[in-house]
């Protein structure tokens, strides 16, 4: 583990605490876990943006193809 010195304004540390003792967690563990969906949300949108780019078009277009056509389910027709 390595130690990180960390400046925030009182608003966020407040809200931070309170979140923190809501859930029965330290802070340090709310941050922690904070800071790690973060980097896991960035990973997946890079690995998304990359794996878009070797996609085909006309490979789509045969996938939606096999969709059958019937009506939407009532309340997702907009």
């Amino acid at each position: 583990m390595s130690a990180l010195s960390l400046r925030l304004p009182e608003s966020i540390h407040r809200h931070i605490r309170d979140i923190a003792k809501k859930e029965g967690v330290s802070i340090n563990q709310f941050i922690s876990s904070a800071v790690s969906e973060k980097i896991s949300a960035l990973m997946t949108e890079d690995y998304l943006k990359e794996r878009a780019k070797r996609a085909k078009g006309g490979d789509f277009r045969k996938i939606l193809a096999k969709v059958p056509s019937r009506k939407p389910v009532i309340g997702d027709e907009l």
